[in-house]
């Protein structure tokens, strides 16, 4: 077979697998995983059964690996978000870029939004395997924890950690809740203006 040729092909069969996994991804983030089917994640993406076998072997597998590339994407900007924190940033400061990546999402709509509603099914209810990421939600916890600890430094490192999974629960809900659709519907200033002293209490709590 001639080397165009060959390009060609795997040119095309990169387009229908990444063609299934954004399918599948809009999928996930409307109904889960129990609510996904194999027959409608390939009449969206214009690809047959036999396409799914070839690239990912099964269903299972296939939302497998369209909700590691979410939960990867989010993660992602978060620790870039986080990372970029002076030492001495305020609550404020890092309640805004927690929550950035969900607020990008939401103003940005389409795949952006259907990443992030993923991501907080994911968090809310954790598919089996979801562990091997665990090192990225460490590393983002860490992060957030770091800036706290400046700023509240009568509290322990649990308390904070906890408070940053409240924080990180309060976001996945927002998103899922009809309430999030209202969000969506609002310019990306206004929901900062509303949404980031909500994350910024969470994070100082009370005494």
């Amino acid at each position: 077979m001639r080397p165009e040729k060959t390009d060609l092909r795997r040119e095309a069969g990169q387009r229908t697998r990444d063609d299934l996994l954004e399918a599948a991804l809009e999928l996930l983030a409307q109904r889960g995983q129990e609510g996904v089917t194999l027959r409608e994640i390939t009449q969206n993406a214009g690809a047959n059964v036999a396409a799914v076998s070839y690239h990912f072997g099964s269903l299972k597998a296939l939302c497998d690996v369209a909700i590691e590339h979410a939960l990867e994407r989010y993660l992602d900007a978060q620790i870039r978000e986080l990372d970029a924190l002076a030492g001495n940033a305020t609550l404020s400061e890092l309640a805004e870029a927690f929550a950035r990546p969900m607020l990008s999402a939401l103003a940005a709509g389409g795949r952006d939004l259907a990443v992030i509603r993923t991501v907080a099914r994911v968090g809310i209810d954790p598919p089996e395997g979801w562990e091997r990421l665990a090192g990225k939600f460490e590393q983002a916890r860490r992060q957030a924890v770091r800036v706290l600890a400046a700023n509240l430094p009568e509290a322990d490192e649990r308390e904070l950690a906890f408070r940053v999974r409240c924080a990180a629960g309060m976001l996945n809900w927002l998103t899922l809740a009809p309430i999030g659709a209202e969000l969506a519907a609002e310019t990306a200033e206004r929901v900062e203006q509303m949404l980031i002293p909500v994350v910024a209490g969470a994070f100082q709590g009370t005494r």
